[in-house]
């Protein structure tokens, strides 16, 4: 057990400074493709970090050969926009909160986004992911081909994006220098999508190997197989988003944090459905029923908070209860049962 402890804290080192490496590749990009901060975030980084959990619910799906197989893709598409949706923004209000001083943001900082873009997004996602609940409750023929309407509805997200103002793209000056090319101060853009695509790979790899290890921890101490997939599994995948945020908020740059967060949150509600519902009877059954009821709990507290143009990181900080709420009735429902 120790030796699994040792291995899951070096995998989370392993992901943490890959993440440091491909934040600050993904900005080079940006900028250098001149994307605003906001369409960096939201669509490349987002797309980067939330590939592996879109791969893990495609072989699940398609390849899996039992039931239970099966359902580890419907599981993931279920878990990981709640805890996206509190943990991961939860996160973000506790290190701004830590890094105020430092910063020079004040006791309670004012999180630094644009509410009524942020609010928007939330209400793109809030209708898409009702619509993928609601398809989990009723069983009918054509179910597979909605598919395809998850798929075009991440289509018309994207485009919306590129066409939508933001704040201006990153200047020379407002980047750090890449970390493969350090003495470099206008590296071309090779080296920084070289960067992106090596740094991305060793977060898919260290991220696949720390679930291991997190199951096998689970194991040793005695947790269910159902348990792990619920309220462990999903926090491990959402790992690489989460430690972005970390990173971005450290350097004063939450808007971009906010962004990778709420640009996931939207892969995962289409992309990782659609191969559900190409590949499975996608039937959710109680305890994802409760996952996809807290979650759209945090997005309408989020609405509610960010209808202000002001948000506190104190506010913020609070959505992450909606998960413990969460790992309660599932504890509690595993008790009893």
């Amino acid at each position: 057990m120790i030796l699994t402890l040792a291995f899951l804290l070096a995998a989370a080192a392993v992901i943490y400074l890959a993440c440091e490496a491909f934040v600050n590749g993904v900005e080079w990009l940006g900028m250098k493709l001149g994307l605003t901060q906001t369409v960096t975030g939201t669509l490349l980084a987002a797309f980067g970090t939330a590939l592996p959990e879109s791969v893990v619910t495609l072989v699940a799906s398609a390849f899996g050969h039992t039931p239970a197989q099966k359902d580890i893709g419907v599981g993931a598409a279920l878990g990981g926009p709640l805890v996206l949706s509190t943990i991961a923004y939860g996160v973000t209000a506790i290190v701004l909160l830590a890094s105020a001083r430092r910063l020079g943001r004040g006791g309670d900082p004012v999180v630094e986004v644009e509410c009524a873009r942020l609010r928007k997004d939330q209400l793109w996602f809030l209708a898409i992911f009702v619509f993928k609940v609601a398809l989990g409750m009723v069983a009918f023929a054509w179910k597979p081909l909605a598919g395809f309407a998850f798929l075009a509805a991440y289509a018309a997200y994207t485009l919306k994006e590129l066409r939508s103002e933001g704040c201006a793209p990153a200047e020379l000056d407002d980047l750090e220098p890449l970390k493969v090319r350090p003495r470099d101060r206008d590296p071309a853009i090779g080296w920084a999508a070289s960067q992106t695509l090596v740094a991305l790979a060793v977060i898919f790899a260290a991220s696949h190997f720390f679930v291991q290890q997190l199951e096998a921890l689970a194991t040793h101490a005695g947790i269910g197989a159902e348990l792990t997939a619920l309220l462990l599994s999903p926090v491990a995948t959402e790992l690489p988003e989460t430690m972005n945020a970390v990173i971005w908020v450290r350097q004063g740059k939450e808007r971009l944090a906010l962004a990778n967060i709420s640009g996931a949150m939207m892969i995962q509600a289409t992309v990782p459905t659609a191969f559900g519902l190409f590949w499975t009877p996608w039937l959710l059954q109680e305890p994802l029923l409760v996952a996809a009821g807290v979650t759209m709990l945090s997005i309408v507290y989020l609405q509610w908070i960010f209808r202000s143009n002001e948000v506190h990181a104190r506010a913020l900080a609070r959505v992450a209860w909606f998960y413990a709420l969460f790992a309660a009735i599932v504890l509690g429902r595993a008790a009893l049962g």
